[in-house]
């Protein structure tokens, strides 16, 4: 197909007025993480047929495509136009031509969640603890509850001894059962930085009256500490509010400016078929088994707030979350709102019809195709992991040099 093209300065002009806009790196994940702008989601050209039509619900939405020269562009963009996208146009330069405009290019995945987490630390001074300093609480016996944020595999896979998991969006819903005595020192972990220091920040935005505290730098730090680790933990944190729980994290979204909408005024959102729409169901994978509202997709909400570039590719989108308990949603939709986008909570929905089922699962990528993070596994390379903690310590300045990111702290 004869491919029309859109300059860099065009495409940094949408992201900055919020514009929808979908600027796929259509090169494997592998290769993506060497290098990517920062609102750029990763969708290989051979999974688009697997991927685009959960991650690109609007077919007519402004689709951009690039590569670093391989020849992918052309293939990408075939399969976009056989799915029914009618709006393609590939980035002139492809990404060397990002480079030479000036723009910055940002390693790993999930580069803007985590970015944004390292500014939500520099802006509300997030505590955190040493690894050193938790393994002595741990040792006296100290009256301590540690969290564990990650999703349950990864926990089972290694965690902090005598850890519970409790992943991402479930604290506000599960903290006061976990640590029902007020003196209990919650310290939240994840396998680096971003979910911990959002998981810790998320349980004081919501006035739990425990002290809260990061393990700073998650399994990562531990593991440089040369504290030993878990393998095999099942412990999960059962559902118990600490006082005020509910109110207080609707407090926490409306300052972050969600709106709460009703199923009719959802359904009004839907309509509007020139905005896309995504809708996220942000509660546990059993809960949403359970039953769930038609047309919602699961994306546990912890996981949303870590890899909403994966889950919502298309920038200045909407967002709409929805959760029987309401909670989860708040604090979810708080986090979103915060990394720029228009967020809604439904409110009800869940006296009607649910549809039963678990969530649609997508194949992985050939292995060979897919990024290892520095953090995954038990037999990750100490320099790895040490150069993983110095990229995350430069996201706020490379941040402030890109410029178009719109992200603020409440």
């Amino acid at each position: 197909m004869n491919l029309p093209s859109i300059t860099p300065s065009q495409v940094r002009t949408s992201l900055l007025l919020r514009d929808e806009i979908a600027l796929l790196d259509v090169r494997h994940e592998a290769v993506f993480a060497t290098g990517h702008p920062l609102f750029a989601a990763n969708m290989a050209a051979e999974r688009i047929a697997l991927e685009a039509e959960a991650r690109l619900p609007r077919k007519d939405v402004p689709i951009v495509v690039y590569d670093a020269g391989e020849g992918l562009v052309a293939e990408a963009a075939d399969r976009l136009a056989a799915s029914g996208y009618a709006n393609i146009r590939q980035l002139d330069g492809g990404l060397k031509g990002w480079q030479q405009a000036g723009y910055e290019l940002f390693q790993d995945v999930n580069s803007y969640a985590k970015a944004f987490g390292e500014l939500v630390e520099q802006r509300r001074h997030t505590p955190s603890l040493a690894a050193d300093d938790v393994a002595a609480l741990i040792k006296a016996k100290a009256n301590v509850a540690i969290l564990d944020v990650r999703r349950f595999d990864e926990y089972a896979t290694m965690n902090i001894p005598g850890s519970v998991s409790v992943p991402g969006a479930e604290l506000v819903l599960r903290a006061g059962r976990v640590a029902p005595d007020p003196d209990t020192t919650i310290i939240v972990n994840c396998a680096g930085r971003t979910r911990s220091i959002i998981g810790t920040q998320s349980l004081i935005n919501a006035g739990v009256a425990n002290k809260v505290r990061a393990l700073r730098n998650g399994t990562i730090g531990w593991t440089l500490a040369k504290q030993n680790l878990e393998h095999g933990a099942d412990r999960r944190g059962g559902v118990g509010l600490f006082e005020g729980a509910t109110t207080n994290a609707r407090e926490v979204a409306y300052r972050a400016g969600v709106r709460h909408v009703g199923p009719e005024e959802a359904l009004a959102l839907q309509a509007q078929g020139q905005r896309t729409l995504y809708r996220f169901d942000v509660r546990s994978a059993d809960d949403y088994a359970a039953g769930h509202i038609g047309g919602f997709r699961h994306y546990p909400g912890g996981q949303l707030v870590q890899e909403i570039d994966m889950a919502a590719p298309v920038r200045g989108a909407r967002i709409l979350l929805s959760d029987n308990m309401g909670v989860r949603a708040d604090m979810t939709a708080s986090w979103l709102a915060q990394m720029g986008w228009e967020t809604y909570v439904l409110d009800g929905g869940y006296d009607g019809a649910l549809e039963v089922g678990p969530p649609k699962i997508v194949p992985k990528p050939d292995p060979s195709h897919r990024y290892r993070r520095p953090y995954e596994g038990t037999d990750v390379d100490a320099r790895a992991m040490q150069a993983y903690l110095d990229w995350e310590y430069g996201l706020v300045d490379q941040l402030r040099r890109d410029a178009t990111h719109g992200f603020y702290v409440i």
